[in-house]
């Protein structure tokens, strides 16, 4: 194989591969971001329906005590309601409480899509650094020996940052007993 084969050939290769790379944690990076998005919206949900339903229960049961405030008599099927109505409000919480996990998991995302960030950044550093060396009358072995050279680099970079970021991303539940609040 002539030497401006066996040079193209090197630099096809690193540049596939830097391309390869590339693309695959930025996709990475968007999947981890369009997770995010989605883990935001399903926990405002709940912190919403459960936010609601604590204010529902607290407007029905200060209702109640407004009537026996009142002097009315209320029902014993009222009363069984009322009692109820702290562990109704407790569960409430339980489910707001539960639903703000949500903070864990979008941390592990986001600190896993900074690290990708960062390794694509220093991926592409370390094919700055091993080109900036290569002035234009450098001939085509010792071009070929540092394109091997900084292909090497760059594929015990990737293999590290891989390993890093293989591990998904857990939501780690709370122990919540019952609250009680009144």
């Amino acid at each position: 194989m002539t030497r401006k084969k066996i040079l193209g050939s090197h630099v096809k290769r690193l540049l596939s591969g830097v391309s390869v790379h590339g693309r695959r944690h930025l996709t990475e990076v968007e999947a981890d971001l369009l997770q995010t998005e989605l883990l935001l919206e399903e926990a405002i949900e709940k912190l919403t329906s459960s936010f609601m339903a604590i204010h529902g229960t607290v407007a029905a049961r200060q209702s109640a005590l407004d009537r026996l405030l009142a002097g009315e008599e209320i029902t014993p099927e009222e009363r069984a309601a009322l009692s109820g109505m702290s562990r109704e409000i407790g569960g409430h919480v339980n489910t707001a409480v539960t639903s703000m996990q949500f903070q864990d998991m979008t941390a592990q995302l986001i600190e896993r899509t900074l690290r990708r960030v960062a390794g694509l950044r220093d991926f592409l550093g370390t094919l700055s650094e091993h080109g900036a060396d290569i002035a234009p009358e450098t001939d085509s072995d010792e071009i070929v020996e540092r394109l091997g050279k900084v292909s090497m680099a760059l594929a015990i970079q990737s293999l590290e940052l891989r390993s890093v970021l293989r591990r998904s991303v857990e939501q780690r539940h709370l122990e919540s007993g019952d609250v009680e609040l009144f």
